[in-house]
């Protein structure tokens, strides 16, 4: 078995026991990397010397004692999230030379913990996408199948994953962009509580909206990434202070007597009927578990969509206003006068996903339309959570489709914004309500991965893992990678 194919688990086992170095490690995956990322296309930038440096501290590290979870671990983190001295993009024009003079704190947290950085993976602009194809770079395939998504707005992040060109992977989540990756491309995906994880370092695409999480290989790895990540952080003012469990306890396997809720919202017309099978089948399997299934009314679900389209882009349209060409990113060349300069600065350095984002988020707090619009949405925000707070209060935990369908076509929806919006359908409402949800692999539609949606109370993130892990432990998908053989990917190449 090749090194870079371990999981994060495996990987610290054969650390431990002297088998393998870290930087032997980093090296296998590097060269994963050089092998087949030019098919791929995951990573925007590769980072090798950083990486082998880092691993040979590491390597220092064990030899005087430490045995941290995620030592000498190499990973891949979204270029949303700032890294001191290394070049942080957001997939965008505006930011295509900008380097941070500061780490964000989730990165430096991963550092603390030993983690090895591979490099910044592709995205969506500022985050906003499904399909990793409005990164102003590149599109990002799906390794299961090179001419399909990837999904997005983490797509480099998960298809680095799938692909076996990081161990682990750091995503954001607006509106879903860890979780339908992650169910894309056929490995777990956690978005943690809103204030579970600091957003301090994040660049903001919709400040009530977006957490950071980790994109794995298995739950137990996503449970060891996690504990990395979360805890209060002074510096994020959202962050919150509760106590961060050991997330390692919740993998008992056992979920007898779990009350698990299915919401008849999530099974919808126009859904891929092997993406409804699949999850079926998992719900199924759940409950020849022991879990004890409910099926439950989450009535305000159409209105996720168009809340989360009002809300997020509104909350962008303030974030975005700060590239103007003056303090940092890209500035027009000889402007005539000072709005010469902000109109053509965000004209050349925007896409055109994030223009009509911010068309419509300045539409929705204009005057005269903030209260049929902006505030409505709120209103709307509040019935969501209430929908779910009332799940809760007899329900552990809810299951559904990540996703309603597989990867799709590459330019299949880049040009009906409705049709790639509704590709997040089922996952928006978990940040409107600021809860924790889960992907993990629970089958195939068409040789596509499926994923299940495991959706949690606000920190109930123990109850995600413990029922991820029971489910996972008792079906061979996680098993299953994609074959990227070399003459697969010359092939591709050709």
């Amino acid at each position: 078995m090749e090194p870079y194919t371990f999981t994060v688990q495996s990987a610290q086992a054969a650390l431990q026991a002297g088998r393998l170095s870290s930087v032997d490690l980093t090296t296998s995956v590097l060269d994963r990397i050089y092998r087949v990322d030019n098919s791929v296309r995951a990573y925007l930038a590769v980072t090798p010397e950083v990486a082998l440096e880092q691993a040979a501290e590491a390597d220092k590290r064990r030899a005087e004692g430490d045995t941290s979870p995620l030592l000498g671990i190499p990973f891949a983190l979204k270029d949303i999230v700032s890294t001191a001295g290394i070049t942080t993009t957001c997939g965008s024009r505006m930011l295509a030379e900008y380097v941070p003079p500061y780490d964000a704190t989730a990165y430096r947290r991963l550092r603390t913990a030993g983690a090895v950085l591979l490099g910044k993976t592709n995205m969506d602009e500022f985050a906003m996408g499904s399909s990793t194809e409005n990164s102003a770079f590149f599109p990002t395939a799906n390794p299961w199948d090179l001419s399909r998504v990837p999904g997005g707005s983490s797509g480099g992040s998960a298809a680095a994953v799938a692909a076996d060109e990081a161990l682990f992977a750091i995503g954001t989540d607006t509106g879903g962009s860890i979780r339908q990756p992650a169910s894309l491309v056929g490995i777990v995906g956690l978005r943690p509580t809103y204030g579970r994880v600091s957003r301090y370092g994040l660049v903001a695409f919709g400040s009530s909206l977006d957490q950071i999480g980790p994109l794995t290989r298995t739950v137990t790895d996503a449970a060891l990434v996690l504990g990395a990540l979360a805890g209060y952080d002074a510096l994020d003012s959202t962050s919150v202070d509760v106590p961060v469990p050991d997330y390692r306890r919740a993998l008992s396997g056992d979920v007898r007597g779990l009350r698990v809720a299915v919401p008849r919202e999530y099974f919808v017309d126009g859904m891929e009927p092997g993406v409804a099978a699949a999850v079926r089948a998992a719900i199924d399997g759940l409950a020849s578990l022991g879990a004890e299934i409910g099926e439950v009314s989450l009535p305000h679900t159409e209105y996720a969509l168009p809340t989360y389209y009002l809300i997020a882009p509104a909350e962008a349209s303030a974030n975005l206003a700060r590239y103007d060409g003056v303090r940092f990113g890209l500035s027009a060349e000889q402007p005539i006068d000072v709005w010469d300069l902000f109109r053509r600065t965000r004209d050349e350095g925007f896409g055109s996903e994030v223009k009509r984002r911010i068309m419509l988020g300045t539409y929705a707090l204009s005057a005269g339309y903030y209260d049929a619009y902006y505030r409505k949405a709120q209103q709307a925000r509040t019935l969501i959570k209430r929908d779910f707070d009332r799940v809760f209060a007899e329900y552990d935990v809810v299951v559904a489709p990540t996703s309603p369908v597989a990867a799709f076509p590459l330019g299949a929806r880049v040009d009906d914004p409705l049709q790639m919006y509704l590709a997040d359908i089922f996952t928006l409402s978990v940040n409107l309500a600021g809860l924790c949800g889960m992907s993990v692999p629970c089958g195939f539609s068409d040789g596509l991965p499926v994923g299940l949606q495991i959706i949690g109370p606000a920190f109930g993130e123990a109850k995600l893992l413990q029922v991820g892990y029971a489910y996972e432990q008792a079906t061979p998908w996680h098993t299953m990678k994609p074959s990227l053989t070399a003459a697969e990917v010359e092939t591709a190449e050709s």
